[in-house]
């Protein structure tokens, strides 16, 4: 790893950093001045630059906020954390609107300044991932199982002619999938065309798929070629084919059984060799039993079926596909990228995304242009995500349909929580909220000034005890079940002393 670089002209600091830090296993490399550092990066060995630059904003031979600038330049994904004393707290929030990472208030808790530059190296690292993977693989993101399923089955259908069905819920990236099918497959040099069926008027999808003679209906001025033969020796996709108006369906039936058809008006068959990809959001078995999809026609499609994972039953790529979606939106408006706070990122994770991937990549739109700064903070996020993920009643015999809320402060409630773990089905939002209320009140009532820190403390470690319990002390898996993060519930475990 490369090493943490520390700018201070205060020996001490620099001194007790360096012994923290190696104590972590973190290398070092400090400078007194702006001036070395830039001077460091000019030469052969500090080429690659720093893993994280952490700095002080007033030093004799130079400013740590010009210094700052002069990094985002030059390396604008290096994560800068200013040191300031209090009087400079203006300067640094400054500082942090111009795109530092995080900045350290002197004097320090030593403890606190690791982990906000451990922080900053794993947001580094993270980062150096994510732009690799941008540079090789941006037409498909994704590394959970579900999508490496699908991975898996374009692979396999990479060198073949057969007919696909992709499924999947709107916004799920249906078409992305039939763009890769159609990129690696022998057609990959030929056209690929793309027509959404529920898009386009009954009286015109006709006409859009396979074309009308000179004369064939009023405003027909001339002949013209639909999609079947603009999509000849290539790639057709038929986007939502659940929508499919039924008399359209035994035409498309004839396409798919012996690659001929007639334009509307016309009298002569034209042949088309086209690899027919599908996909639709519905269930066509359910369709075909309401008589509004043929079955024959479905069996025809369905040769090879691809279901694409809505994006909650990847949560694991929300994070990736984030970073990606802001660095796409930023290099669309000529902007900076933004870089998601750990807090903000935990939040978005837990997000139901009804509109899947599409949705999560309009918020990120969303937040290049609104968020203030450039490090997004959970109170930037856009308010229906803000608003998502409060308590649901849980009726008797039902099963949870949202995740628990981010911890709301409660304490007296723990055994409610644990009863809310282990047993859902006899659980009520009424058990926890009067329990909340009554401890909240009697703390208040006693005088207590620390009442949020001491109850939310509580709620936290039940919360964290109760999901390590069900995965038997597997961190990564319980943090996927509370949806936070891995460094989250690694911090919270160290913050509330769990398991010592």
């Amino acid at each position: 790893m490369k090493p943490i670089w520390i700018v201070d002209d205060d020996q001490s600091i620099r001194f007790v950093l360096e012994k923290a830090l190696l104590r972590e296993g973190l290398p070092t490399r400090s400078f007194t001045n702006p001036r070395e550092v830039l001077k460091a990066l000019d030469s052969e060995e500090g080429r690659d630059g720093p893993q994280v630059l952490v700095s002080d904003i007033r030093m004799p031979g130079g400013s740590g906020l010009d210094l700052l600038a002069t990094i985002k330049q030059r390396m604008p994904g290096l994560p800068v954390i200013i040191m300031t004393a209090f009087s400079d707290l203006d300067s640094a929030v400054s500082a942090f609107q111009s795109g530092a990472f995080e900045y350290l208030p002197k004097p320090f808790d030593l403890p606190k300044a690791v982990e906000l530059i451990r922080r900053a190296v794993d947001e580094s690292q993270r980062e150096d991932v994510a732009e690799e993977k941008l540079v090789e693989a941006p037409e498909m993101l994704g590394q959970a199982p579900a999508m490496q399923d699908v991975f898996r089955g374009i692979g396999r259908l990479a060198q073949s002619h057969v007919t696909v069905l992709i499924t999947g819920e709107s916004g799920s990236g249906k078409e992305l999938v039939a763009h890769a099918l159609h990129k690696h497959s022998p057609r990959a040099n030929q056209p690929f065309v793309a027509i959404n069926t529920a898009a386009i008027p009954k009286d015109l999808l006709e006409s859009e798929l396979f074309g009308h003679e000179r004369g064939a209906f009023t405003g027909a001025q001339a002949s013209r070629r639909g999609r079947f033969e603009q999509a000849d020796g290539g790639t057709l996709f038929l986007d939502e084919i659940g929508d499919m108006p039924f008399d359209l369906q035994t035409r498309l039936l004839r396409v798919l059984s012996d690659g001929h058809f007639y334009r509307v008006g016309g009298h002569s068959a034209v042949k088309a060799n086209v690899r027919v990809i599908a996909a639709t959001h519905q269930d066509l078995e359910e369709r075909v039993k309401q008589g509004v999809f043929r079955e024959d026609l479905f069996h025809r499609l369905n040769v090879i079926r691809l279901r694409l994972p809505a994006l909650r039953e990847r949560r694991e790529d929300v994070p990736m596909l984030a970073r990606y979606f802001l660095q796409r939106s930023a290099q669309q408006l000529g902007v900076e990228p933004k870089r998601m706070a750990e807090a903000a990122m935990d939040k978005l994770g837990q997000f139901q995304f009804p509109g899947n991937v599409r949705q999560l990549e309009n918020i990120c739109h969303w937040l290049t242009v609104m968020a203030p700064s450039q490090l997004i903070e959970l109170k930037d996020l856009p308010p229906e995500v803000l608003a998502a993920g409060s308590p649901t009643l849980v009726a008797a015999g039902d099963a949870p349909t949202a995740s628990v809320a981010p911890p709301l402060a409660d304490s007296a409630f723990v055994p409610a929580v644990s009863a809310l773990v282990a047993a859902p089905a006899i659980a009520t939002g009424v058990m926890w909220e009067s329990g909340l209320e009554e401890e909240a009140l009697a703390l208040l009532n006693a005088g207590r000034t620390d009442v949020w820190d001491v109850l939310t403390r509580r709620f936290e470690t039940s919360l964290i005890q109760a999901a390590l319990s069900t995965t038997r002390g597997r961190r990564i898996e319980a943090a996927q079940k509370l949806g936070i993060g891995r460094n989250t519930i690694t911090r919270k475990i160290q913050e509330l002393g769990i398991g010592d």
